[in-house]
């Protein structure tokens, strides 16, 4: 099991939709969310996604393609 890390940013749209309930129940992942920082206007989540590659992958597309902005955070930002 691989464990990948994202900053994820949200357009005012989106800050009312599941989005990241969404990721658990449509791909076979763990989501842990470390930070946030949301309000009506949009707003920002520090994800933790755990599970194999390619579900990872899949769940990060689908998070793009509803235009959450997704960055990989490359350095351990919370232990």
């Amino acid at each position: 099991m691989a464990v990948r890390r994202y900053h994820l940013t949200f357009p005012k749209e989106l800050v009312t939709e599941p989005v990241i309930y969404y990721l658990g129940k449509d791909f076979n992942v763990i989501t842990n969310i470390r930070r946030a920082n949301v309000d009506q206007d949009g707003g920002w989540v520090d994800l933790e996604i755990e599970g194999d590659e390619e579900e990872i992958e899949r769940a990060v597309e689908s998070l793009k393609r509803k235009g959450v902005g997704v960055d990989p955070i490359e350095r351990q930002v919370i232990e």
